[in-house]
């Protein structure tokens, strides 16, 4: 089977691009014949269509000049280069499925309409809820925001939710608007929901109901060996951004002089971070390694006695649970989104409310102070994702989607 997945990303840059190259290179061990499409960038791994992809554009930061704002707006709304390059590389490729994650801003869903014209029929894994919430969050200044479901995107600009801009927050607003009013995202045949909650806020705004499908995500158990040995300390791995609250986290080691702290991550909250670390005298506690290769993160989770996802948004599915559960290490969690459907707690984590550095810091003694229960708890993820999240499941069930979108594209005739 010849496989296009598209993202706007091509290198690991967070969990959408692990789970796109983790799947593709599978896909390839299989005998299928896989390729990539997205936007140019520096870090990209080298593909072999790059010089059809649309230029980059950065949103984060924002573009500061009047010509970078206007050229920057054009491309979230409708990138006409991103489509041109998209219908080249499926002429070129003649894929039989194409598979897209994330293409908001830098490549728009104008590429779709390219793909359905060529009759190929297409997936899409929702990796967050942009389709439902303009700055895909649910988040305003921090706190969970549902304001525009169904379908009531003017809350964005009114909340400023995006930055506590008014003129980012309706730029958000008008492109998800116009792109809803269009059926920009019609040409999807069959939506991937990796957690029951986020396909049950994708029904709830309205999302094309019919075409969404639970497909959770998946963990290559063969390639992370799990302890052989109590760790110790507590580690974060992930995206530095202010929905993560990592803040949170280093508020809760300032309230145990026991907790060592270690994050592998990177992103635009990073400096604050270390601020904050400093500012709460926890800087000789706190390390901040930056991202990490792969097999480098394996050893740290290995080296750890537990691993801390103190977000405050809804978390679709994150990687970074089933990852650590692959390296025999238990998770403590807030109780948000697709969390508490990968945590039992008392079994293999721990469950707290979100922004309460005293629960996190009471949940995470718990476990660092008592190697015995942790150990326990990890030996219990470890057999979780090795029986529920294995590779081969999880292939088997995509395949079965991509062939029941192949059944609805080739009955449009």
């Amino acid at each position: 089977m010849r496989i296009l997945h598209i993202n706007k990303f091509l290198y690991r840059r967070g969990g959408a691009e692990g789970y796109m190259f983790d799947v593709a290179e599978r896909q390839r061990a299989q005998g299928h014949d896989v390729e990539f499409f997205g936007m140019s960038h520096p870090e990209n791994l080298q593909m072999r269509f790059e010089r059809h992809f649309p230029a980059q554009v950065e949103f984060e930061p924002p573009p500061v000049t009047i010509i970078g704002k206007v050229e920057g707006a054009g491309r979230l709304l409708w990138s006409t280069s991103a489509g041109r390059g998209v219908e080249t590389v499926v002429g070129a490729f003649r894929p039989e499925v194409v598979h897209v994650h994330n293409i908001y801003h830098q490549l728009s869903p104008s590429i779709l309409r390219r793909i359905r014209a060529a009759g190929i029929p297409a997936v899409m894994t929702l990796h967050d809820y942009k389709l439902a919430c303009p700055t895909y969050r649910f988040l305003d200044h921090g706190s969970l925001c549902e304001a525009c479901i169904p379908k009531r995107f003017w809350n964005a600009p009114i909340k400023r939710c995006n930055g506590g801009s008014i003129g980012a927050s309706a730029l958000n607003a008008v492109e998800l608007g116009l792109h809803t009013a269009l059926r920009a995202y019609g040409p999807i045949d069959r939506f991937a929901c990796p957690s029951r909650f986020l396909e049950s806020k994708m029904r709830e705004a309205g999302v094309f109901p019919s075409r969404l499908r639970w497909l959770p995500n998946f963990v290559d158990v063969d390639a992370v060996a799990p302890q052989t040995s109590p760790g110790a300390g507590v580690v974060y791995a992930g995206r530095l951004s202010d929905e993560k609250g990592v803040d949170v986290l280093i508020e809760a080691v300032a309230r145990r002089p026991s907790l060592r702290l270690t994050i592998a991550g990177e992103g635009p909250s990073r400096r604050a971070l270390e601020r904050l670390s400093q500012d709460l005298g926890v800087a000789d506690r706190v390390t901040f390694l930056g991202r990490l290769p792969r097999e480098s993160l394996h050893e740290l989770l290995r080296a750890s006695a537990v691993a801390a996802v103190p977000s405050r948004w809804y978390e679709n599915m994150p990687l970074a649970v089933l990852e650590a559960f692959a390296s025999g290490l238990p998770v403590v969690a807030t109780n948000l989104g697709g969390l508490p459907e990968l945590i039992e707690t008392g079994e293999d984590g721990l469950s707290v409310p979100p922004n309460d550095p005293e629960a996190l810091a009471v949940a995470l003694e718990s476990l660092a102070g008592n190697p015995q229960r942790s150990t326990a708890m990890g030996v219990r993820a470890r057999r979780k994702v090795e029986r529920e999240f294995a590779p081969e499941l999880h292939l088997e069930r995509l395949h079965s989607l991509y062939a029941e979108a192949a059944r609805v594209a080739h009955g449009r005739g």
